[in-house]
Order: C-alpha cells, then sequence, then structure tokens
C-alpha cells in the first residue's frame, strides 16, 4: 500500500511539473493576464451590486455610468449579443478600460444599418422584417429634430437611441398585444423624465394624461401619438405643425371632419399652417374637456383663445365679441345642437336638388326630342323653303340686333369675373382634391388668391348694381310705358307656365315644338337666376370678408350659415352655368357647338324668325322690323367672336370638371 502511494504521489508531481512548464512562458510573457471578455465578466462590474462607476464625461467631469441588469438585458432583443458584439472599442476588462485607438465607441444606427446591409447581399431580407423596420426608423430619426446637435451642448445630439430605448433592456412589445398598450403608458415617462419634464407636468393634468393614469385608458394619446416616434419634427415648422394637426383627426374624426369645413381647416388643408389649429385652440400638452372652467375653450375663455390669435400684433384685428359664438366644430346632422347650421344645410339642399332634377331633366329630354326629330329629318327630301319671302330683298342677308354693346360688355365681365371667383374659390371648397393644393400654389396662395377672389368679386358685384341702376332709370323714364307682364317684359308670367307645358309636350313626342315671342322662359330664369345667387353670395361673402364687423353685432354661428350659403349658392351658379346654360345657348343640336348672338349682339334674320316667331310676325305687323335690323358682322368680328366664344366654353368646362373630380373626391 505505501509503495502503490509513492507511485501515485510521483505521478501527480510529474504532471504538475509539466503543466507549471508548460504555462511557463505565457506567464512570464504577460504575468497579469486579462480575464475573458465575455458577457458575464462584463455583468460582474456593470451590475451595480459593486458600487457605482464612473468615467471621465466630454466636459471633463465624471459621469455616472448606469447599472446594467441582468436580468432585464436577458429579456431584451440583444439578449443574444456579447457586450463588445457594440462596445467593439474594449480590449481588455481592466478598471478604466484600454481602448482600441481608431475605434469608434457604439453607434446604434452604424450596426443596425451594417447588419440590414449584409441581410441584403445574402438575400434574407424577408427572414428579417423587423430589421428593416429598424433601417427605415433610423433614416427617419437622421432626418429628425433630435438628430440635430443640442444648441446647448455641442458635444451631443439632442436624443440618442439610448436616451429613449435603454439599449440594454429594449424589448418593444408586438402591435396587438395587451403589453405593447401597457409599454405605450410608460412614454410619456420616458420623454418627460429625462428631458421634456414642463411639458410632462402638463400632459400629466391633462385629459389625455389623467385618461390613462386615473382612468387607465390604454388609447389615450402619448407623446409618440402626436410627434411620431423617430420622425419627431421641429414644431415650430409648418410641416410640423401641419402633420400634428392631422394626427389629432386619428382619434378625434368627427370634430376633425368638421374643422376641415371651416376656413380655419380649408387652408389647412391645403398645406397652410397660419390659420388655428387643435392645439391653437385647445392647446397642445395641458389640454382640458371644454367643461372645465381652466380650458382654453371653455365660454368664459374663448375671447381670450381667439385674441391669441386675431389682435393686432398678428396683423388681425381684436377679435369681437361675436367669435366667441363660432362654431368651429358646428355641422348639419344635429337639429338640436347646431339649429341654424341644419336649416341653412335643408334650404340649400332643397334648392340645389329641385333646380338640377327639372333642369337636368329639361336637358335630357331636350336633347333627345331633338336627336329623334333629326334623326327623322335624315330620311326626308331637303327641300329649302324662303322663310323671308315676305320681306323685299333688300332685307334677306340682314341680321336682327338682339344685344347692344353695353349689354355684350357686361356679359362678358360678369361671365370672366365670375370664372376668376370660381377658380380661386374652388380650392377652399374642395382643399382635399388633388388639384386643390397646385392650383392654391399656381395661384400665389390663399393670401393672393383672396385678394384675386375679392377683386373679382367686386367686379362681379359692380356690374350687378350698374344693371339695377340701368334698369330704374329706363323704368324711371319709360313708366308710362312700362308692364309688369307683356311680350317685351322679362318678369315670368302665366304665359311662361303654358310654354314649359307645351315644350314637355314636345319633348314626349305629344305636340309640336311650341312658339316663342321675345324672351323664352329658359331665357327669364337666366335673367332672373343671378338676382337670387348675388344676392345670397355677395350678402354672405361681405360679412366673411369683414367678419370684425359682423361679429360686433351678430353672433358667430351667422358664419357656419354664411359659408353654406355661399359655397353651396357658388356650386349651384357654376353648375348650372356650364351644364344647363351652356347647353341651352350652345350645346343643343341646333345651336352646337356656338351661339354668337352674346358676342356679335346679332343673329341672321333667318335664325331670329325661327327662334322667335311671335316677335318677329308682331314686328313684321306693325312695320318696325326694319329698324331692328343691321348688317351681318364681318368676317374679322365673327372669327373673334368665335375665338371668345370658344375660350370661354373651355374655361367653362375645365372650371365644371375641377368641380366634378371635388365634388367626388369629398364624398
Amino acid at each position: 500500500m505505501t509503495a502503490i502511494m509513492k507511485s501515485v504521489r510521483a505521478i501527480a508531481c510529474a504532471i504538475l511539473l509539466c503543466g507549471v512548464l508548460a504555462t511557463a512562458p505565457a506567464l512570464a510573457a504577460d504575468p497579469a493576464a486579462p480575464a475573458r471578455l465575455d458577457n458575464a465578466t462584463c455583468q460582474s462590474c456593470h451590475d451595480g451590486k459593486k458600487g457605482k462607476l464612473e468615467v471621465p464625461g466630454a466636459d471633463g467631469d465624471k459621469r455616472a455610468l448606469l447599472p446594467i441588469s441582468p436580468e432585464h438585458f436577458s429579456k431584451s432583443v440583444h439578449a443574444q449579443l456579447e457586450c463588445v458584439s457594440c462596445h467593439t472599442d474594449i480590449v481588455d476588462s481592466k478598471d478604466g478600460h484600454r481602448k482600441a485607438p481608431g475605434v469608434k465607441p457604439p453607434d446604434c444606427a452604424q450596426c443596425h444599418e451594417t447588419l440590414w446591409e449584409k441581410a441584403k447581399k445574402e438575400n434574407k431580407t424577408a427572414e428579417k422584417p423587423r430589421l428593416g423596420i429598424v433601417v427605415d426608423n433610423i433614416a427617419a430619426y437622421k432626418k429628425s429634430f433630435h438628430a440635430r446637435v443640442n444648441k446647448d451642448d455641442g458635444t451631443r445630439l439632442n436624443a440618442s437611441c439610448n436616451d429613449c430605448h435603454d439599449v440594454h433592456r429594449f424589448d418593444v412589445p408586438a402591435l396587438g398585444t395587451t403589453e405593447r398598450e401597457e409599454w405605450r403608458r410608460t412614454v410619456p415617462q420616458v420623454c418627460g423624465e429625462k428631458c421634456h419634464s414642463d411639458e410632462l407636468e402638463e400632459y400629466s393634468e391633462s385629459v389625455h394624461g389623467t385618461q390613462i393614469s386615473e382612468k387607465h385608458n390604454l388609447k389615450s394619446a402619448v407623446c409618440s401619438d402626436c410627434h411620431f416616434s423617430h420622425d419627431v419634427g421641429n414644431t415650430s415648422a409648418v410641416p410640423t405643425k401641419l402633420a400634428i394637426t392631422t394626427l389629432c383627426g386619428n382619434c378625434h374624426e368627427e370634430n376633425f371632419k368638421t374643422y376641415k369645413a371651416t376656413y380655419h381647416g380649408q387652408i389647412n388643408t391645403l398645406g397652410y399652417a397660419y390659420t388655428a389649429k387643435c392645439f391653437d385652440c385647445h392647446g397642445s400638452h395641458g389640454i382640458l374637456e371644454a367643461s372645465n372652467p381652466a380650458s382654453r375653450v371653455h365660454p368664459d375663455n374663448r375671447m381670450k383663445t381667439c385674441r391669441s390669435c386675431h389682435n393686432g400684433k398678428k396683423e388681425l384685428p381684436d377679435a369681437p365679441p361675436g367669435f366667441a359664438s363660432f362654431q368651429p366644430h358646428g355641422h348639419a346632422g344635429d337639429f338640436k345642437r347646431y339649429p341654424q347650421i341644419w336649416i341653412a344645410d335643408q334650404v340649400m339642399t332643397q334648392l340645389l336638388v329641385g333646380t338640377f332634377a327639372f333642369f337636368w331633366l329639361h336637358t335630357l329630354l331636350w336633347f333627345y326630342r331633338e336627336y329623334k326629330e333629326r334623326q327623322l329629318r335624315k330620311g326626308q327630301p331637303q327641300i329649302k323653303a324662303a322663310p323671308l319671302s315676305e320681306l323685299p330683298p333688300r332685307l334677306h342677308g340682314k341680321h336682327f340686333k338682339r344685344f347692344s354693346r353695353t349689354w355684350r360688355i357686361a356679359h362678358i365681365t360678369f361671365a370672366l369675373s365670375l370664372m376668376i371667383l370660381t377658380l380661386t374659390g374652388i380650392p377652399l371648397f374642395y382643399p382635399e382634391a388633388p388639384w386643390a393644393a397646385p392650383l392654391m400654389t399656381a395661384l400665389g396662395g390663399p393670401h393672393t388668391a383672396g385678394i384675386i377672389h375679392r377683386a373679382n368679386a367686386v367686379i362681379f358685384g359692380g356690374v350687378f348694381i350698374w344693371h339695377l341702376v340701368y334698369i330704374g332709370i329706363k323704368l324711371a323714364r319709360d313708366w308710362k310705358n312700362f308692364r309688369i307682364f307683356g311680350p317685351n317684359s322679362l318678369v315670368p308670367g302665366l304665359q311662361d307656365l303654358k310654354d314649359i307645358i307645351a315644350m314637355f309636350k314636345w319633348f314626349l313626342g305629344m305636340a309640336p315644338r311650341p312658339v316663342f315671342d321675345r324672351w323664352t322662359y329658359w331665357e327669364k330664369f337666366d335673367y332672373w337666376a343671378p338676382f337670387w345667387g348675388v344676392t345670397i353670395i355677395g350678402v354672405s361673402g361681405l360679412m366673411m370678408w369683414l367678419p370684425q364687423l359682423t361679429a360686433q353685432y351678430l353672433p358667430g354661428w351667422v358664419f357656419n350659415v354664411a359659408a353654406i350659403f355661399h359655397g353651396e349658392e357658388a356650386f349651384l351658379a357654376v353648375v348650372f352655368l356650364f351644364t344647363v346654360h351652356f347647353f341651352n345657348n350652345h350645346f343643343r343640336p341646333d345651336k352646337f357647338p356656338l351661339e354668337l348672338v352674346m358676342f356679335t349682339g346679332t343673329v341672321s334674320l333667318e335664325e331670329y324668325k325661327r327662334d322667335h316667331p311671335l316677335e318677329y310676325q308682331r314686328l313684321l305687323d306693325s312695320g318696325e322690323l326694319e329698324r331692328h335690323l343691321v348688317e351681318a358682322p364681318s368676317p374679322p368680328v365673327t372669327a373673334a367672336s368665335k375665338v371668345l366664344g370658344f375660350t370661354l366654353i373651355v374655361i367653362g368646362l375645365t372650371l365644371l370638371t375641377l368641380v366634378g373630380v371635388g365634388f367626388f373626391t369629398s364624398m
């Protein structure tokens, strides 16, 4: 037994000696060999259990390193990585760490972009969709306000990845999970505790903050819902203001919809941020319910809120008392809350439906009857009659003068100003149409477009007032011969009703085409429609043009009503003129493609006899016909009239197309 023990000891000594001899060179080369740079070694110091760790800061002072919880790190998305995978500049585990020369500190963006490029080269992007999202977020971050150099400390950025995410415990739960909603609750603290403490204090007491903290409403807005997560913009920049306003609508859909229907919202939708936005009225971080006495939109505080914009310092006169009762979210769907708006909308809706139902039916039936009669005439022999055989030969080829130069100038001025009014007004009426923003830009922006619009409104109204004065003077001079009803009167009478009935009978093939006197019933409608239209559009437009004067004496809801009357009546006028009026005067088969009478002032005697046979015969019988006859317009005048007429028609149809696109895209 003693011999055996001696043998074992001899063998052990030999093995030990061999080990010592094998390690001797290494120990001689570096007697203090470093420990391995694995996660366990790193966490043996950085887990926070050995006291506070400090390193030199950028300003020369020491800064404390945050402890890394092994428990949290093991659950993070980076748990499978070695610490030195990111901290590539660390080459030893000694206190203070020796850094590899020329190696940059950890860079989250560079690391993820490198991994993504590698995935693309290996065609593995489909296997790593989350990595692609991270790279997209990095691109957004680089353009954001957070990625800019801090104004107070030029050695750092406004915010880096680790400021928001804490990369050692980063693990965002999947969308749609309860964990994700709970994680959202922490966003205000992340933003506020490190950087935005004042904003966090306001938010905590706001309706959004209390919904989360007190009522546990996990769907209430947090910072990232309004400011995005990575693409955080400068809140003083126009794109950011517009984006935040739109984001309000993600939750408050109905209120955002009604806001966009107001002038403030229309301008905002077109891409301009100088009118009131949601946060201008409601506040931003400290939003309170409207019933709260401290709320900016509480009835007791509304005037102060309005005057934050409408004051002499911002080129807007002080808001008058009526502004306080303006309904920025009023709509026609709630009679109980907004009876005036509901009534105004019902009046205009019935007017539009009734007018278009009658006249579009009238137009379709007229076209149908003209078409059928043309088809019938094609199969019959054409025998040219001598329609003016009762006149002496010297009058053949003459033209009947229907409109004087003054009337024609008034007509062209009226038409051009109306078209410009339409062009400058429809971007506000349909701000979401695809052509609206480019058109507003082409017009020079809302300010310039508004000046053009109002200037042409003055011209438009001026022509109308001139006409009233002209008619008044004419009636005063010839009051003895004035007849309310009669062949020369534009006042609708019983005969017009008979003509309408007769015309519909002809449409349906139940009677021959009726004959007309000096004015047809559709010409009388064209004449009287502007009296209603100009009055409604003009008065409502003037109220909105002079809001300070209007609201000084009237409640604010009149602006809601005025906007309805102004917009809907303008829509009625534009669509009627460029469909029904164009058809009656230019597009019906016996006039197509252009009626020149309003441009030349005259019409051939043959055509006049066909269109107004009753007046023709009356003038012929009384011997007064010849004094209304003039020479036919010269070829240059006729050519110029055609160019002008076709130009106006093209402009009108273009505007009609824009209105049509806007109408259907807004539905």
